[in-house]
């Protein structure tokens, strides 16, 4: 065996082994969940000024809708809304034509307009911080609804002092429409009901999710402030925050539902802006956590939380990797290895999917479906080479642009097309692999080699559903 074999099998067993580190961490997290106690609900005395903040950025299709609902939201003490509009389409007069009606009704809404976008949400919520006196935030996304009794489930854990954020869990309006949308709802209550809840309960820093969470001024403030160096401008927040001795709280039972990306094209720009944001955040953060006194669980922990997007770029690496060390393994007579290839695909796929499967449970829902649980494998190896590109743009970038996520809303139309882009390197790159892993299959399979092929199949089935599902979804 030439020293470049040796190098291309160390290297992928490599890879494969820090894949399986990220996928079995899912199962730490499934146990630190069910060991951990649910925190007691405290009791508000008072109900302090609190603004609700609509950050928005041509929302068309649902601002009227978010309105109405922040408007009948039940508050005993002083009540603000501020709409927070940075749009520059038709979004700021479907603002001011719904707010003729609720100021009619004598509820405290205010239009908020920048002259620039900068900063973008972050530099929205600051600005809206700096035109309020009041001690709370809440803040809501284009495309939630809360219920109206939200708030008087929310305020009463701020009675203790040292708490600095508490975050409500995300339901999902159209979790039915797709099958995409079903497998982005068991992505995120698998975040929600097992993640969040596992670091919250179990000691260890969790983050508020950008919407359905409530901050109280001081904890904002002693962090720092917003800030828009990274894309993720909750989740540094929120570390900064917790670092800085700020307690949250994450509340299971409260729900808040919202919109699905319904298009392809909507959720990968989502997913790139997590990804990228949280290898920014790890970039920002990991130092300082590192060099503190917090307990070296709390520090493992937030290792894993910020660099967990980093098996985006791990997988695509695996992905050139698979068949140059295939090809060694049958060339040297090496087939016995694949037991091993065979252990830490299942080791890894089966954690994921009890991850998953584990999420419906915590949230209250039925168990999935089969098919909808087998789909969610596929679709994050072939959301890989889109958040591969994010992964590293994270680590060598400062902040960046903040593409919106088109929403249907209640009329359910599709949301507006942007101009017209060019067709992203990246989806040449998804639309190659697919061929190749698809022409491979058939080239190991004439060749009598099938213990190759499960192996194959997925990375094929993955690249090629994205690949195919880019040009026959909305968006």
């Amino acid at each position: 065996m030439t020293a470049a074999e040796t190098c291309v099998l160390l290297l992928y067993y490599a890879v494969l082994s820090a894949l399986a580190v990220y996928s079995i961490h899912r199962f730490y997290l499934v146990r630190l969940r069910r060991r951990s106690p649910v925190p007691d609900r405290e009791t508000a005395p008072v109900y302090p000024p609190l603004t609700v903040q609509l950050p928005l950025y041509n929302e068309p299709n649902v601002v009227a809708r978010l309105i109405e609902a922040v408007a009948r939201l039940d508050y005993p003490g002083e009540l603000e809304i501020q709409v927070l509009d940075d749009s520059t389409d038709e979004t700021s007069q479907i603002v001011e034509s719904s707010m003729s009606a609720i100021l009619a009704r004598g509820v405290n809404i205010t239009h908020l307009r920048r002259a620039a976008r900068d900063g973008y949400k972050a530099g929205a919520l600051a600005h809206g911080v700096e035109s309020s006196r009041s001690e709370l935030f809440a803040v809501f996304d284009a495309d939630f609804v809360p219920p109206s009794d939200l708030l008087l489930r929310m305020v009463p854990y701020f009675a203790d002092p040292v708490v600095g954020m508490v975050q409500a869990r995300w339901t999902h309006l159209n979790r039915d429409e797709s099958m995409l949308t079903r497998v982005q709802a068991l992505f995120l209550d698998a975040h929600f009901a097992v993640e969040s809840a596992a670091r919250n309960f179990g000691g260890r820093f969790f983050n508020f999710n950008g919407t359905a969470g409530i901050w109280r001024r001081s904890a904002i403030e002693d962090a720092g402030g917003w800030s828009s160096s990274t894309l993720t401008e909750d989740l540094d927040l929120s570390y900064r925050a917790q670092m800085a001795g700020w307690r949250f709280v994450f509340l299971n039972d409260v729900e808040v539902p919202a919109e699905l990306p319904v298009a392809l094209r909507g959720f990968q720009d989502q997913q790139h802006r997590w990804a990228k944001g949280s290898l920014q955040t790890a970039r920002k953060m990991l130092p300082s956590i590192l060099a503190s006194r917090w307990r070296a669980t709390v520090k493992a922990e937030a290792v894993f939380h910020l660099t967990n997007n980093s098996a985006y770029l791990l997988s695509v690496v695996l992905a050139l990797l698979t068949i140059p060390a295939m090809i060694v393994r049958y060339a040297y007579g090496l087939t016995w290895m694949f037991a091993i290839d065979f252990v830490l695909f299942a080791a890894s796929s089966g954690s994921v999917l009890a991850f998953y499967r584990e999420g419906q449970r915590w949230a209250h829902r039925p168990l999935p479906r089969t098919r909808d649980l087998m789909a969610a494998l596929p679709v994050g190896i072939g959301m890989s080479v889109r958040n591969a590109v994010a992964v590293v743009e994270g680590l060598l970038e400062e902040g960046g642009y903040f593409r919106r996520t088109p929403k249907k809303g209640d009329a359910m139309k599709a949301p507006r097309r942007p101009a017209r882009e060019p067709t992203p390197l990246y989806h040449y790159a998804e639309i190659a692999l697919a061929v190749f892993f698809v022409g491979n299959i058939g080239a190991f399979a004439m060749s009598g080699h099938w213990a190759s092929l499960p192996f194959l199949s997925l990375f094929a089935c993955g690249y090629a559903s994205v690949a195919i599902t880019h040009y026959t979804s909305v968006g």
